[in-house]
């Protein structure tokens, strides 16, 4: 198991217009997409996706580029997950990867209590 890359960062969005404004126009990130319901906005920062959704703290998202086998070796590990990897957005339009790419993720803690993922594609 290998994780290749820092994927994605959640954090804490607040008014979602404003960090929409913030994020795009003061910052210069990328714009990649807004899901509402349920306030989802997304942006690009070289190719770490930074999500900002209602007041969640932040996660951390590591690539992989096969989840399952990095699922198994993080477990042999002691690593307690939340759950088996799972899929949790199919990409019916190509808004983040090739149409019909699915992207699955699998959550655990880190000694702090913070939360990281495993994230993949299929």
């Amino acid at each position: 198991m290998r994780i290749t890359r820092l994927h994605q960062v959640a954090a804490a969005a607040g008014d979602s217009s404003e960090t929409e404004t913030f994020y795009r126009d003061v910052l210069g990130a990328k714009f990649i997409a807004r899901f509402d319901p349920p306030g989802l906005l997304f942006f690009d920062f070289c190719g770490v996706r930074l999500l900002l959704e209602g007041d969640s703290p932040a996660t951390l998202y590591f690539w992989v580029d096969d989840i399952d086998s990095a699922y198994a070796d993080l477990r042999g590990k002691g690593v307690e997950f939340e759950g088996e990897p799972h899929m949790i957005h199919k990409d019916e339009d190509g808004t983040f990867d090739n149409p019909g790419t699915e992207e699955w993720m699998a959550f655990f803690k880190d000694p702090a209590g913070n939360t990281l993922a495993l994230a993949s594609r299929r």
